[in-house]
């Protein structure tokens, strides 16, 4: 497997961070692959030792998750599972739920642990987290801590200062947005009369209080004038939206089944057999319009979702990061036939986007550049080490532009328009098959990936040695470009990457000249590796015609 570029840099990064500090948090929100890279730095960390590593979550699923695509990553290092269900230390890595190690009775059995990495690491902060974290240190005083997470802010305000003293790397949604690795939000702030009385709303804890959002916003003409607006704008998509008690939760939804859209309710108070059914139907299409109070905010995901609704507001901008997130995925076609997805729109109504600046601002403020050294400032609230293009710090939610900017207009630009060329960006060779730019083909040793513009979308299609070729994904361009670079990363290696790029100067060899179509016969520019992304094209021609033929019938 080879990492994205920069994926590179996030692992080399949080590794010199570690051996420097003994900690670091990396950020690295979704669509980054996060389990990947903390996978990869686990890898690099431990292999060729006897290191122990513990790697924490919250939840048994991904404990389980965690384990799998980490043996992905590394099939040669044993791992073993600590959760409710199974109790074993015997692996170098052993994937552990917290709430499971945290009891007295487990967290006795726990052996002197070398690297303690922690998944959603904004729960740190957390008593039944520092329980562990302090029994790790005591039975180790040098074990290294890494964090990974998307939004380390907490809406309580407990920073993660205690825990880390660094932050390693930050990947930002602008830069997975650019890449293609998520897809392009588009924001409607809607005022539907109640904004001034959204504002006066005091907190209540470690968010507003929702009682009194509810008393605003829970009224019959909103709940109405939410579904209007949604039908317009949110284009009958499949959609999730956020409420702020269970009351308008079930009136919201109450306002979508009257204009006969499939929609339903989904909060704490249900059983879990009983949101595993509603979130089942929703993944099969038979709902299109799912209705929560703070249950799909984090860890759940379904990426055809292409709208989200925000009927709250959020005192933590990271809370509202995580809403909109739910949207922000790719579709892998192979995985959801037929789904066309190549944007996701945010149907604020509750004032977070005013109150934190709108998504488009908050991923595309500068442009700075993320390649190479990673140059940190000191943050001066909490000291914290941090890159230098924060906007805000992520251990103590200091404000930056209080020093820089502040005061200065911030100019709301298209995403699309700050789109970095992912051709630049690949580890592999990306030929253009026409002089139209209709079709691109990058072709490995074992592999091959090509994008191909057909009626208005853009058809992602991978192949391999013995296996067909298939669709990856459907949309913009530059997600087509992204799907099928990670499809080759997922299928050659850094030394086939080097081996390919040695062509580039070489000339095609005889037997290629037989093959290649008659045009291309008398190119004398020709080399060895574009003859040969030509020939991989001619060869599965049929197959891709006939692949994005079906895929435009589903």
């Amino acid at each position: 497997m080879l990492l994205r570029p920069r994926q590179k840099d996030f692992v080399e990064r949080s590794l010199v961070a570690l051996k420097a500090n003994g900690n670091a948090l990396g950020i690295a929100p979704t669509g980054a692959g996060k389990t990947i890279l903390f996978s990869e730095i686990i890898g690099q960390y431990i292999t060729g030792t006897k290191a122990k590593t513990l790697v924490l979550a919250h939840r048994d699923e991904l404990t389980e998750q965690n384990q799998t695509k980490f043996s992905w990553v590394n099939p040669s290092i044993a791992t073993s599972v600590y959760n409710s269900k199974t109790k074993d230390w015997s692996g170098q890595v052993t994937f552990a739920m917290v709430q499971t190690l945290f009891a007295s009775d487990n967290i006795s059995s726990m052996p002197k642990i070398d690297l303690l990495v922690i998944d959603e690491a904004h729960h740190a902060a957390a008593n039944s987290y520092r329980t562990v974290i302090n029994h790790a240190l005591a039975l180790n005083p040098s074990c290294i801590i890494f964090g990974v997470t998307a939004t380390p802010n907490r809406s309580d305000g407990k920073g993660l200062r205690e825990v880390f003293s660094q932050v390693s790397d930050q990947i930002s949604l602008g830069e997975l947005i650019r890449s293609g690795h998520l897809v392009t939000p588009r924001t409607f702030v809607i005022d539907v009369g109640v904004k001034n009385q959204l504002s006066s709303v005091k907190k209540s804890g470690a968010d507003f209080d929702m009682s009194a959002v509810d008393q605003i916003m829970n009224q019959r003409p909103i709940n109405n004038a939410v579904v209007d607006q949604w039908l317009e704008k949110g284009e009958s998509r499949q959609t999730v939206v956020f409420c702020s008690t269970v009351q308008h939760a079930e009136a919201v939804t109450e306002a979508f089944r009257n204009r006969n859209v499939l929609a339903e309710t989904i909060t704490g108070q249900l059983s879990s057999a009983d949101r595993s059914n509603i979130l089942d139907r929703y993944a099969r299409g038979d709902v299109t319009v799912i209705v929560n109070v703070q249950v799909l905010t984090e860890g759940w995901d379904h990426p055809p979702t292409s709208c989200v609704v925000l009927l709250r507001p959020s005192s933590a901008k990271s809370t509202m990061i995580q809403m909109v997130g739910r949207g922000l995925r790719t579709v892998n076609s192979e995985q959801h036939p037929g789904v066309i997805k190549s944007d996701c729109i945010i149907l604020d109504f509750g004032t977070s986007s005013i109150l934190h600046g709108t998504l488009e601002q908050d991923v595309s403020l500068d442009g700075v550049e993320t390649e190479g050294v990673a140059l940190t400032m000191t943050c001066p609230e909490c000291a914290a080490v941090v890159p230098l293009a924060s906007q805000e710090c992520p251990m103590c939610g200091y404000d930056f532009r209080t020093e820089r900017d502040k005061d200065t207009p911030e100019l709301v630009s298209s995403i699309e328009m700050m789109e970095i060329n992912l051709l630049n960006r690949s580890s592999f060779e990306w030929v253009n098959l026409f002089s139209d730019h209709s079709a691109f083909i990058s072709a490995g040793f074992d592999a091959w990936g090509g994008v191909f513009f057909y009626q208005g979308h853009w058809y992602s299609i991978g192949g391999k040695k013995g296996v067909n070729p298939k669709v990856l994904s459907v949309g913009k361009h530059i997600n087509a470009l992204a799907a099928a670079d990670d499809w080759l990363n997922q299928n050659e290696t850094e030394d086939a990457a080097h081996k390919t790029k040695a062509w580039l100067t070489e000339e095609p060899t005889e037997k290629q000249i037989s093959i290649l179509e008659n045009h291309l016969k008398l190119d004398f520019s020709l080399t060895r590796y574009e003859a040969s992304a030509h020939i991989t094209f001619k060869l599965n021609k049929q197959k891709i015609i006939d692949i994005i033929a079906e895929q435009g019938t589903d």
